[in-house]
């Protein structure tokens, strides 16, 4: 009597011809991706700092690939037979025979590999996290950025300046960062400069970042923090540092008093609409208004309002003033209803603030 037939190997032929297709596939995509454009990227740096986290990405990248390509290769070879038309279970009894060799793999590949890689990470890890606070070399000056629902509070203490969702930095220097959280954790991220640096309430975290390159980097909160954590965004500005120190005169310097009428006009309707209530104009030597929401002394030298939401134009500053919520739900600003003329004496006004 016959013994029963046991089953066969896998077609040898179809793994060659179906694992180098997928290898390709995997390969292409992997280049179509790296061709990918039009965002901040941490992978197109432009600072010390993210330059290094590049370089750390692309080597644990490699050694996955490497990782991955030696455990489908060593997969292969398992499925596939030794010999043409050698029984899969007699290759199995084979390796049964030799429980040294297996075991060896088992140690090799299970526990000294992983160990091995991962005290690597744990040591390029480190180095990462050390040079969060350790600047390259003496920052220039220091920035103490504040993260609200849904919008960034921006003071220069030597330079006496206050802004918002816009940081100015000289390039080729490297600026110390203080971080505050004032309701909830939020998260600075700058993905072509800098890693991630959280702002805790009742905490102060300390980073640093240095633009080596002129250009207008996009930041992101990087830690959800409410339904509009999505458009909090920020701009850091890398100007060639006489630009930058024009730039930080000219923001030093109170708001003009309104002598026109129709800027007059416009103040009125900011103190009668509650505008003051939440939002500061630096006249002098005091501040008038509120520090609810962003100071608004030079307003109109900003690139966007509603913490990069929108462009800082007359329409967007107009439609955010009598319903921002119907741009940006959730954030802390209440509609503010105005008949025609008052709007239009409110945005002259607020566009002279430069």
């Amino acid at each position: 009597m016959s013994a029963p037939r046991r089953g066969r190997a896998p077609n040898a032929a179809g793994w060659r011809r179906t694992v180098p297709g997928r290898l390709l596939a995997g390969g292409a995509g992997v280049a179509v991706l790296a061709r990918c454009t039009g965002g901040p990227s941490a992978l197109d740096p432009h600072g010390v700092r993210a330059v290094q986290i590049a370089a750390d990405w692309w080597g644990m990248a490699i050694a996955a690939a490497a990782i991955w390509a030696g455990v489908m290769s060593l997969l292969a070879l398992a499925l596939l037979p030794r010999q043409r038309g050698v029984d899969q279970w007699a290759l199995a009894e084979d390796y049964r025979e030799t429980p040294r060799g297996g075991l060896a793999l088992v140690v090799a590949g299970g526990i000294v590999m992983p160990v091995i890689v991962l005290g690597v990470l744990a040591f390029v890890g480190s180095r990462a996290l050390a040079a969060q606070v350790t600047p390259a070399s003496p920052t220039a000056f220091e920035v103490d950025v504040t993260g609200h629902q849904f919008w960034w509070e921006v003071h220069y203490p030597s330079q006496q300046i206050t802004t918002a969702n816009e940081i100015h930095v000289p390039v080729g220097q490297s600026v110390q960062l203080t971080l505050h959280g004032a309701d909830v954790i939020h998260s600075f991220w700058v993905p072509q400069l800098m890693g991630k640096m959280d702002l805790i309430p009742g905490q102060t975290n300390t980073t640093w970042l240095r633009a080596d390159a002129p250009g207008v980097y996009r930041g992101q909160c990087a830690e959800y923090c409410g339904l509009q954590h999505a458009h909090m965004a920020f701009l850091v500005i890398a100007d060639p540092p006489d630009q930058f120190a024009a730039w930080a005169a000219a923001q030093a310097q109170p708001a003009s008093q309104p002598t026109d009428p129709a800027l007059q006009d416009g103040a009125q309707v900011f103190a009668r609409q509650g505008c003051i209530g939440c939002h500061a104009i630096r006249y002098g030597a005091g501040d008038t208004g509120g520090k609810i929401g962003p100071d608004l002394t030079h307003l109109a030298s900003r690139g966007t309002i509603a913490a990069g939401t929108l462009d800082n134009t007359r329409g967007n500053l107009g439609g955010w003033i009598m319903n921002s919520q119907a741009l940006k739900p959730g954030n802390l600003m209440p509609p503010m209803p105005m008949d025609g003329p008052s709007l239009q004496a409110l945005l002259t006004y607020l566009e002279s603030l430069k």
